[in-house]
């Protein structure tokens, strides 16, 4: 096969931002990422460049003007004004919290996969790569999953200006669930979605979802179990992907290539290793249709830089770099072999003879009971009475709790509209009401717009 162009779209103030103190989202690793593709000299064998930045304008081809006026507005100091339209359009604060330049982020992240798109379009490239995106979560006017801005919709909507099918397909390890979701009753995209099942964010993805009216059985979802190795999802991604690509026949393919469905993800689950991983990309690479890699997740940074997949194959000896530290084990193994080091010096403890007991302990401290003695049978019938009067009243303690949870939960279900539905959150995988009380009006006491910038 003759080599395919490759154009890489980054902008290094992508990984300035930071979703606020401890989160689990890290913008910071798209510049590791960048470090590393630099320091295994994969730079000159593609097309480098700064994308555009998306305006407002681009980004209500699929967000609501309202929603994206919104985002344009919010910071951390205006979060207590707005916040019912922080409750409506933000969701769980935890997940999705109005952290500085919210809005200039997703410019970046969405203005690459709008790049990425137009030089698929114009055959300027065969691959076009926005790592920074990827961000599968979002819906038309609410920011879900760590997502404020869904890019991926952006990129597949301009390419059907121009090719007549686009195939998705999402190998991120939560459902993606805004895609499938904008592409539900529509026969020109095929979302294909590979992710862990059952009590999992988004709570989404069951194979008994499949599309609606036109578009039915254009969403395929493959639910997985806990601790997926390379073998199980190779034998399950390769055999679907080929009978898609046979059936369906795409003009262009769009890959989210999420990173946390590697193994040791501080959010993930699964048991996939970086090969496993870009055995993914380089089955579409080898298909020799224009491809679209998207980022995603990947929320245990060393993971997210290593499963780029371009070339058939990478050195595993890791090149040095500025970041080269932060690929190391999660301990120094030199601390702990000084500790075993100190100890060769001493002798090895023992302890000093003595007797060994023969018999029971209560033969040898002299200790005797009788067996027939009236008083332990009191004490035990006592005791044992105590016990039922105990148990007896701990359940009636438990169903008065039950009766005021029942009440409480019936007057707070009826006061809700019946529009209202529970959502389930990425932090905790747990389903939850939402009101505008739950919103922490204040503005958090640690939160920093820039990190050290990286070249």
């Amino acid at each position: 096969m003759s080599r395919r162009r490759v154009a890489y779209y980054y902008d290094r103030d992508v990984g300035a931002y930071t979703y606020g103190y401890n989160h689990a989202m890290k913008p910071h690793r798209i510049g590791m990422t960048h470090e590393l593709i630099t320091a295994y000299g994969m730079l000159d064998k593609m097309h480098v460049l700064k994308p555009p930045r998306a305006s407002a304008e681009q980004m209500t081809a699929f967000h609501t003007d309202e929603y994206i006026h919104f985002l344009s507005r919010v910071t951390p100091e205006t979060t207590q004004a707005m916040n019912p339209q922080v409750t409506q359009f933000l969701g769980f604060p935890d997940d999705n919290p109005p952290f500085d330049g919210v809005f200039e982020y997703h410019t970046i992240s969405s203005g690459g996969s709008l790049a990425a798109a137009q030089s698929i379009i114009s055959g300027a490239a065969d691959i076009a790569i926005n790592w920074a995106g990827g961000l599968h979560h979002a819906k038309k006017a609410e920011a879900s999953g760590f997502c404020y801005v869904n890019d991926i919709n952006l990129c597949i909507l301009e390419l059907l200006h121009y090719h007549t099918r686009v195939l998705y397909v999402d190998i991120d390890c939560h459902h993606g669930d805004g895609v499938e979701e904008a592409f539900l009753t529509t026969d020109r995209v095929m979302t294909c979605s590979f992710h862990k099942a059952g009590n999992f964010f988004p709570g989404t993805g069951t194979r008994a979802d499949r599309g609606k009216g036109k578009g039915k059985g254009y969403a395929v979802n493959v639910p997985l179990q806990d601790g997926l190795s390379d073998e199980s999802f190779k034998s399950i991604f390769e055999p679907v992907c080929s009978k898609i690509l046979e059936v369906f026949r795409p003009s262009v393919v769009v890959l989210q290539c999420g990173a946390d469905s590697l193994a040791g993800d501080r959010l993930g689950c699964f048991n996939v290793t970086m090969q496993g991983h870009a055995n993914c990309v380089q089955f579409f690479r080898n298909a020799g249709l224009p491809l679209i890699l998207l980022g995603g997740g990947g929320y245990t940074i060393k993971n997210t830089a290593c499963a780029l997949g371009v070339e058939n194959e990478l050195d595993m000896h890791l090149p040095w770099h500025d970041h080269f530290e932060c690929f190391g084990p999660g301990s120094r193994s030199s601390d702990v072999l000084q500790q075993l080091s100190d100890l060769a010096s001493k002798c090895a403890p023992s302890v000093g003879l003595h007797d060994v007991p023969r018999g029971g302990v209560a033969k040898e401290l002299g200790l005797s009971f009788d067996e027939d003695d009236a008083q332990d049978d009191l004490d035990r019938l006592l005791y044992e009475h105590a016990r039922e009067v105990y148990t007896l009243h701990e359940m009636d303690i438990d169903i008065e709790e039950e009766d005021t949870k029942y009440r409480r939960a019936s007057s707070v279900s009826s006061t809700r509209s019946r529009s209202a539905q529970p959502k389930m959150s990425i932090m905790t995988n747990r389903w939850q009401w939402l009101d505008s009380s739950s919103v922490n009006a204040k503005s958090p006491s640690k939160r920093r717009k820039f990190f050290p910038s990286y070249a």
